[in-house]
């Protein structure tokens, strides 16, 4: 079926400057900046002697994934089973599923795909989920790879403890059509820690915990051949540390706001560039010194605030949600504000939901759209 992208923009492929055609709100990609991201966490990978195993969480896109696999990724990590389905259709191996598959519905879903797709991992967290997984598997005559959950103290998932961390990585191992491939530890709420030196002090101690079991499973005779997690926060400093094996980045392709204030390698300046954008026009001009544009709250995720400009408005200027479809932009006193039909260019404050909202991205180089990509998981939450 022909997305409302393809059908509205379509015909401007390849036409110079045909970016200032979209319809707007439109989410764009900026070609060349996606590909220096996706190159300089390779590298960095590379030289550190780590793995990458990226969230696509993030980006919910295949053709993206295509091209962290192609620059060296093991695979890719889904948040849902709908994600690692949408992702397995378009033929992207080596997933890993980050959350708890439980439910007897969604266990037979997990089952079928693992008949489809290579490389398949999911986590595990609880002795009753792994005890059905294994009989699920064992029935379809399939061995199912888990990793072992483990919570870094956010109590979101993960066992509790390292005697709980041991216990089920024995049941596990214990399972016939079960293959114990390790651990997952995920600080998510140290990834947005603004200040570096805070961050680093906070994952070392995180991680001298993980190391403590660790230590506890080598010694059961259980040491884990995947140690998996990280993120794009912390991703520096967990290669540093040595410990995982892979890093489960994920913003890094796109850099949202909220991750762009982030002093992410302790060098005060951003590693990566904001390739995720979202393109407005002024549709009312009638207040001195502000325009409204028509990309609101449904046209970005909110809760880290109102988006900040990249190009369009006298630097200096301030957006504020005007509602559902509406945004103001303020100018700076004494300055201009954009002219009605302007167009103005947003960075969403927090990419992965702000991606959801959308169909298509419209992938550009320069001022030129050059593809359009579905958003391939767009909705697959279940």
């Amino acid at each position: 079926m022909t997305s409302e992208a393809q059908k509205l923009h379509g015909h401007l492929i390849g036409q110079q400057g045909s970016r200032r055609s979209l319809n707007t709100p439109a989410l764009v990609l900026d070609l060349e900046m996606l590909d220096r991201n996706i190159a300089e966490m390779a590298s960095f990978a590379k030289a550190h002697n780590v793995k990458l195993r990226p969230h696509s969480k993030t980006h919910k896109s295949a053709d993206i994934a295509r091209r962290q696999i192609a620059s060296g990724a093991l695979g890719v990590c889904c948040a849902k089973l709908g994600e690692a389905e949408a992702l397995g259709e378009a033929g992207i191996e080596g997933l890993h599923i980050t959350s708890p598959v439980v439910t007897p519905q969604a266990i037979a879903r997990l089952i079928a795909l693992n008949a489809k797709v290579k490389g398949l991992m999911v986590v595990v967290d609880h002795p009753a989920n792994a005890a059905a997984l294994a009989a699920a598997a064992a029935k379809a005559g399939q061995t199912l790879t888990v990793i072992v959950d483990i919570d870094p103290g956010i109590h979101r998932t993960g066992v509790a403890s390292p005697e709980a961390a041991v216990e089920l990585a024995q049941l596990v191992a214990k399972q016939k059509a079960l293959k114990y491939g390790g651990v997952q530890f995920y600080c998510g709420r140290h990834q947005h820690i603004v200040d570096f030196k805070q961050r680093k002090a906070e994952i070392e101690e995180r991680t001298d915990y993980l190391k403590g079991i660790l230590a506890k499973l080598e010694a059961a005779g259980l040491k884990p051949a995947i140690v998996t997690g990280s993120g794009t926060g912390t991703h520096f400093i967990d290669a540093k540390l040595g410990v995982y094996t892979e890093l489960q980045v994920g913003s890094y392709v796109f850099m949202d706001h909220d991750y762009n204030v982030c002093d992410l390698r302790g060098a005060d300046k951003p590693t990566f560039e904001q390739a995720l954008q979202i393109d407005a026009r002024a549709v009312s001009a009638n207040t001195p010194g502000m325009v409204t544009v028509d990309a609101g709250l449904k046209a970005m995720a909110t809760e880290k605030g109102p988006p900040m400009i990249l190009k369009g408005a006298a630097p200096g200027s301030t957006t504020r949600f005007m509602g559902d479809e509406h945004l103001a932009v303020i100018a700076p006193e004494g300055q201009a504000a954009p002219a009605l039909g302007d167009q103005v260019i947003l960075v969403p404050p927090h990419c992965d939901p702000t991606v959801n909202l959308y169909e298509s991205y419209h992938v550009v180089k320069g001022d030129t759209l050059v593809e359009i990509w579905p958003v391939t998981g767009r909705g697959r939450s279940r």
